[in-house]
């Protein structure tokens, strides 16, 4: 098992099925993304750095893009979402879009690429 399924494997099965669609998503975009750690909490790589990071807190899910520039590209389709400048906090009743979650991961991309 990777870092990101024992991390999955021990939280509650509705926030991991939360943070399992997160991961589907970003795989659709990145298939060559990795499975691993950055700043000590699950996340995907690419090419060795970071893509995303996503976690569950007590009170919330957070999605880390790593990256403050993709949370203001994205900040008018993060309305009604906590967001500082590296984490998206939402819920199980409020999970963030589909097609967002896929742009944070495409613009991160970018940031990697070049």
């Amino acid at each position: 098992m990777s870092d990101v399924d024992d991390y999955l494997a021990g939280i509650e099965p509705v926030e991991r099925s939360a943070l399992q669609h997160i991961r589907r998503l970003a795989m659709e975009v990145v298939p060559d993304a990795e499975d691993g750690r950055s700043y000590g909490m699950p996340a995907l790589k690419y090419r060795k750095k970071p893509l995303i990071g996503f976690i569950s807190a007590k009170n919330h899910l957070s999605l880390f893009p790593f990256s403050p520039a993709v949370i203001e590209a994205l900040s008018d389709r993060l309305d009604g979402y906590d967001v500082s400048k590296g984490t998206i906090r939402f819920s199980v009743a409020h999970p963030i879009p589909d097609d967002v979650v896929q742009d944070i991961v495409r613009y991160r991309l970018q940031e990697i690429t070049g």
